[in-house]
């Protein structure tokens, strides 16, 4: 099979300075991250929040996303784990669980801001950090093209990627070009966050709404990429074990939204008393008086 159109491979996965080799892996980590604290803070004073509160959920939040990430990674692939006594600490090589790294991240955030706020910022906060999320992750998918991961099926479509023999899976060594699905996850993540992101400019959402649309949104994409893509993977009634979660996921975070946008008693009593959706904190601090 041949395609006469493709995303080259990568030159390598990092580079030297001195005697110690930089991974693009932990680069992409580094950036996201960034780029993550960037744009929440940036929305979250315009919302009239301080950017303390954003450096506090960040210092400790992020840390425990990625031993959240690494744990969900060892506990559904442990097959994968690299060889060696620390071989379950080699995070540079891959191996990040999304659905492990948001939930601990966001519940060890969560605890910090609480510990400085009332449960309504915290909320607030929640829907503020949604698309910061997806950017984060969209920027830590081209890791995944360095490492030369997360791809799909075997393509001659014009944007295939070809991968090096070396990171082919099994049963695959004879083709050289693959669907890229980590760029289909970025497309989509990032056309995602600029929803959020003017959905949440619209004020119309009731907190943490739009966390619950990222969860939903995020999740319904995994279905499809689960169905193309061919790293090793546990099987459950014919589908991928991720496949399974995502959808189960998605589901949970659209039946969240609607608890949290009309069917709860908070969305009830909010339209009773006529209060809006998305109030700014200054006009819930007036309510609250």
């Amino acid at each position: 099979m041949t395609t006469f159109a493709f995303i080259p491979s990568p030159p390598g996965n990092g580079f030297h300075i001195g005697p110690f080799f930089i991974h693009m892996y932990g680069i992409m980590y580094v950036l996201a991250v960034a780029a993550a604290i960037a744009i929440t803070r940036h929305e979250w004073e315009l919302r009239g929040g301080s950017r303390e509160d954003v450096y506090e959920a960040a210092w400790w939040g992020f840390p425990a996303g990625l031993v959240g990430g690494r744990i969900y990674f060892l506990v559904t692939t442990p097959s994968q784990i690299p060889p060696g006594t620390f071989g379950f600490l080699e995070v540079w090589k891959g191996g990040l669980g999304i659905w492990g790294g948001v939930a601990l991240g966001s519940a060890v955030g969560i605890w910090r801001i609480r510990r400085r706020h009332d449960w309504p910022t915290v909320r607030e906060m929640l829907s503020v950090v949604a698309p910061a999320l997806l950017v984060a992750q969209a920027i830590g998918r081209v890791g995944n093209y360095f490492n030369q991961e997360l791809f799909g099926k075997p393509s001659t479509l014009p944007w295939a990627l070809k991968i090096d023999p070396q990171f082919r899976p099994p049963g695959f060594a004879h083709f050289a070009t693959f669907q890229p699905s980590f760029l289909y996850e970025m497309i989509w993540d990032l056309s995602l966050a600029a929803f959020l992101l003017w959905l949440g400019r619209k004020r119309v959402v009731r907190a943490p709404g739009l966390f619950a649309l990222y969860v939903a949104g995020y999740s319904a994409y995994r279905i499809f990429e689960e169905t193309i893509r061919i790293d090793y993977s546990e099987y459950i009634l014919g589908e991928r074990l991720n496949f399974w979660i995502a959808l189960i996921v998605s589901l949970a975070g659209f039946v969240w939204f609607a608890w949290i946008q009309w069917l709860g008693p908070r969305a009830r009593r909010d339209r009773a008393a006529g209060l809006p959706a998305d109030p700014t904190l200054s006009e819930r601090q007036v309510v609250a008086r």
